[in-house]
């Protein structure tokens, strides 16, 4: 398993750059991390049981947690603080990102969600 050089929060723009030796620096979304986190909560228990997760277009890097020398947990501003991030999952998910966010903007389609957040105006008398 291979182990980041660096990890480093891009705020403005809201990307991990990870650096691996040798290699091209990795930059993921915020919001790409958190819709294809490795939890529970987003990947269910087993499969076909995903759950698709929507409004995350202005989720933000909260913290980032090492976790041993094999992954990051990351947090993010929506609450969500879950997921254990592998490098090997990292890699994997800048390898095959076109074809992970195509699927997902189809999911989104499909059950007529949004990526953007939703939110309720309260109304006082």
């Amino acid at each position: 398993m291979k182990t980041p050089e660096s990890l480093h929060i891009h705020k403005k723009s809201a990307e991990l750059e990870v650096l691996f030796s040798n290699e091209k620096p990795i930059r993921l979304s915020a919001e790409y991390l958190r819709v294809f986190s490795p939890s529970a909560e987003t990947k269910g228990h087993g499969p076909g049981q995903e759950v698709l997760q929507y409004g995350k277009r202005a989720v933000q890097f909260l913290d980032l947690e090492f976790q041993g020398n094999y992954a990051v947990k990351i947090s993010f501003s929506d609450g969500h603080n879950s997921g254990i991030y592998s490098w090997d999952y990292l890699i994997d998910l800048a390898t095959n990102f076109e074809q992970n966010w195509n699927d997902y903007l189809r999911r989104l389609a499909q059950e007529k969600r949004s990526r953007d957040p939703i939110f309720i105006d309260a109304i006082s008398d």
